[in-house]
């Protein structure tokens, strides 16, 4: 209850406005077929240029000159989201009926829909996290909280909601709890849930297909059990079955988009050419000065050092957690089980942020590619458990201070006090700690009342 209030009252932060050539993709998904019941974007493209809010560099040359080989504009990104906003933008329909506002899809009344909704889907994948930590007999509220804030899920919930990446880290969460509480028997109707719940998560961001690989190393490493018997055949192949069967049905829809827009299932063959499968960039993606994930946001590393924690032997628990761990399995294997297929999902994403010839993501607020981690993060604060009071006190005081540098790093963002294409660490550390205070209360006004002011002039 806590954590909704808290939500609720933050609500005033949201920014509903639509700025980037990213934003503007989804948005087009959505706007397109809720008016004009296509998936021609000539309109919804133009919309945003004429006035001035797309113009960043090849933005007309990308998307109002260039054709697919369907002869559509090219639109890179995915429908998922266009479905989980369809409920909001159905709601901002109805008040630009009652207001009087522009029913065009366009207006104020549908951009803030989506963005509301886009922080709504966030607020949901850190209760998704804090629930799928419970089920591994850790408390995650603190750690929902430390994650939420301390991470750049919370620019892209408030600063930026049109990105897909609040809905990714819904998707995300919603595919692990369905994972984390169908894996004890992997019965066929569990396995339709997950099915689902996967190609649902797939259709907001194609590379959150990555994520499935974490519950398929979990199932093939529980097709043999402890005791070295074989599971029941028809059994297991019933169970393969309906997820496949799932999925397949649930991803239908994006799978139609992919033949009309590209004419081949896939993305537009462009994307291709922006990956080199090697991954050659995975190191930098996580320690580069500039661009690194655990420099933009050393809570990460905190999170996912907990997650290691996980493969050590196990001190004996207390009478509660041992009576939860045996209740859920046999032995409480499954908890350092569970912990590995995390780190695999972590290590896939880390492949794939390594892979993408743009891996510096220059112009984004952190390495956002990485919110779709949001629930293994909380998982991975969670289970650090500090041995003393003194150590309890010295880990609150880290996490204070990784959640500062995020509210900082985001206010230096948004204000335009750092540079956009990349981390300058001294400069932004001083501005962090010395020019933003002083800057406090000018720029807690102009959020709330004068919003608009920062847009203006490039800020």
């Amino acid at each position: 209850m806590l954590l909704v209030l808290l939500f609720v009252v933050s609500l005033p932060a949201v920014t509903p406005r639509i700025y980037s050539s990213d934003e503007v993709q989804y948005f087009a998904y959505l706007r397109s077929l809720w008016f004009d019941h296509d998936l021609s974007f000539e309109n919804e493209y133009r919309y945003f240029y004429d006035r001035g809010i797309a113009r960043s560099e090849g933005f007309r040359e990308t998307f109002l000159e260039l054709e697919t080989d369907t002869h559509h504009r090219i639109n890179f990104g995915t429908i998922g989201c266009a479905i989980l906003w369809s409920p909001f933008y159905g709601a901002g329909d109805l008040v630009a009926r009652a207001t009087g506002a522009t029913r065009d899809g366009f207006s104020k009344p549908y951009v803030a829909a989506v963005a509301y909704g886009s922080a709504v889907y966030g607020f949901l994948a850190v209760v998704l996290a804090i629930r799928c930590a419970g089920r591994l007999g850790f408390n995650g509220f603190a750690a929902g909280l430390a994650v939420w804030f301390g991470t750049p899920l919370l620019f892209y919930m408030y600063v930026a909601p049109p990105f897909s990446h609040a809905c990714s880290a819904f998707g995300v969460a919603l595919f692990t709890w369905v994972w984390l509480h169908v894996r004890d028997d992997r019965s066929p109707r569990g396995m339709l849930a997950l099915g689902a719940a996967a190609a649902l998560m797939v259709m907001v961001r194609e590379q959150d297909l990555f994520f499935i690989a974490g519950p398929a190393v979990d199932f093939a490493w529980s097709a043999v059990n402890a005791k070295g018997q074989m599971p029941n055949a028809k059994r297991v192949l019933a169970s393969a079955t309906a997820g496949i069967l799932s999925f397949v049905i649930v991803f239908a829809p994006q799978a139609a988009t992919y033949l009309v827009l590209n004419g081949h299932l896939g993305p537009h063959a462009s994307v291709s050419n922006k990956m080199s499968w090697t991954a050659p960039h995975a190191l930098q993606v996580l320690f580069s000065p500039e661009h690194g994930l655990f420099i933009w946001t050393p809570l990460a590393a905190i999170c996912l050092a907990g997650l290691v924690t996980l493969l050590l032997p196990p001190n004996q628990p207390p009478p509660r957690l041992r009576r939860s761990a045996e209740a859920l399995c046999e032995g409480g294997r499954w908890k350092r089980q569970v912990a590995i297929c995390l780190l695999v999902m972590v290590a896939f994403q880390v492949y794939i942020g390594g892979s993408v010839e743009s891996w510096t993501v220059a112009g984004g607020f952190g390495q956002r590619r990485f919110i779709a981690l949001t629930t293994a993060l909380v998982i991975g604060y969670g289970a650090v458990r500090p041995a003393s009071r003194g150590a309890a006190a010295l880990w609150t005081a880290i996490t204070v201070l990784c959640v500062y540098w995020n509210l900082a790093l985001t206010a230096e963002f948004a204000t335009g006090l750092m540079d956009r294409q990349r981390l300058e660490p001294q400069k932004n550390a001083y501005d962090a700690f010395v020019t933003l205070p002083r800057m406090a209360p000018s720029l807690a006004y102009r959020y709330l009342f004068e919003r608009s002011s920062f847009y203006k002039h490039g800020s």
